[in-house]
């Protein structure tokens, strides 16, 4: 029988944050000596179809008695039935990267929709992971307690330190997905702001997670007239997305939220100067003296930070010299994943 059951919402080779720590934390279980199976489930969470319910019904359904189970919480928190049922047989653990109730654009409606449905699923399992303190402190909402929970951050690879563009217009980079929570609007009209810099921006990001999202993101920079300093270079992994973030300047992120925010600590990692908006965890996230934040959708204090960079190069350096000193503080996804494997001793073999 495995150690572990890790059920994932969707194609566990996905490059969102929440794919990218469920399938390296799974390796790294692995290289611990733990026998982990992955169960994908059909795309669409948390606005599952039939086909998707069901098959989350079937694979819980299939596992033996007793089986050590982490379900990702993008599923679990649209599934308190299911969670109940088998919170009563399994041995199920939540993991949560951000609240499904958190997402930008929802309504009130919706909102109090998902949030009761999280509140009551978690209340089934045994156990829940947070991958940031400050996911967890809000999950206190959720009436999760202290002792049935704990913190789990992602790792981090070590990188060589960012060459840079080489040019003397800085080149900006914004890894995201194409979805309102990233805050691309906000981010592009703050930089409208700055035309009289010079300057050039690389957005990074799956376009089909909200097409029609990611269609108003392209006829924005038309409408801003920023074509020729934005290019949106869809979704890239691997040797390029490493390319990218090695041949830039200085890493911008305008997201109204984020459970942990992996991308700023895979910016600090290479050494690249940061200005962010502080949604979520991202003030807990980013280092200390690694770069600037601004308040969440605030496109003026945004275009301010901005500019204080874009402005003063001793500031600038400041900044770089500032992430250069965080990488070696960063953990891996080696330490992480030793710590992972010792919190799920708290839910027995």
């Amino acid at each position: 029988m495995a150690d572990l059951h890790v059920v994932v919402p969707g194609d566990p080779d996905s490059n969102t944050g929440g794919f990218i720590y469920d399938r390296r934390m799974v390796d790294e279980l692995r290289k611990l000596g733990l026998t982990v199976e992955v169960h994908a489930l059909p795309d669409g969470w948390p606005y599952p179809g039939y086909q998707a319910v069901d098959a989350a019904d079937r694979t819980l359904g299939r596992l033996p008695d007793g089986a050590r189970t982490i379900v990702d919480g993008l599923a679990l928190g649209v599934l308190p039935r299911l969670a109940e049922r088998e919170g009563k047989r399994l041995k199920l653990i939540a993991l949560v990267h951000h609240p499904l109730a958190e997402e930008t654009g929802l309504d009130a409606g919706e909102r109090a929709r998902l949030f009761e449905s999280e509140r009551d699923a978690l209340s089934h399992v045994q156990h829940v992971i947070a991958t940031s303190a400050f996911t967890a402190q809000g999950l206190v909402d959720y009436d999760v307690t202290q002792e049935r929970m704990s913190v789990v951050p992602p790792g981090v690879e070590s990188h060589e330190l960012a060459e840079g563009s080489g040019r003397a217009a800085p080149a900006l980079l914004c890894v995201g997905s194409l979805t309102p929570r990233k805050g691309h609007d906000v981010l592009l009209n703050a930089l409208s702001l700055l035309t009289s810099r010079p300057w050039t921006l690389d957005i990074v990001g799956s376009e089909t997670m909200d097409t029609r999202h990611a269609q108003q993101i392209r006829r924005l920079v038309s409408e801003l007239g920023l074509t020729s300093r934005v290019v949106l270079r869809g979704e890239l992994s691997g040797r390029a997305l490493d390319a990218a973030y090695h041949t830039c300047d200085l890493f911008v992120l305008a997201s109204h939220y984020e459970g942990y925010g992996m991308v700023l600590t895979e910016a600090v990692a290479r050494g690249l100067p940061v200005v962010a908006t502080a949604g979520g965890a991202v003030p807990d996230t980013l280092p200390e003296g690694a770069g600037l934040l601004a308040s969440p959708g605030d496109v003026e204090a945004l275009a301010a930070a901005l500019d204080r960079v874009l402005g003063a190069p001793e500031l600038f350096a400041q900044l770089a010299e500032g992430a250069r000193a965080a990488r070696a503080r960063l953990p891996s996804w080696s330490d992480s994943a030793r710590q992972l494997a010792s919190d799920l001793e708290q839910v027995g073999p």
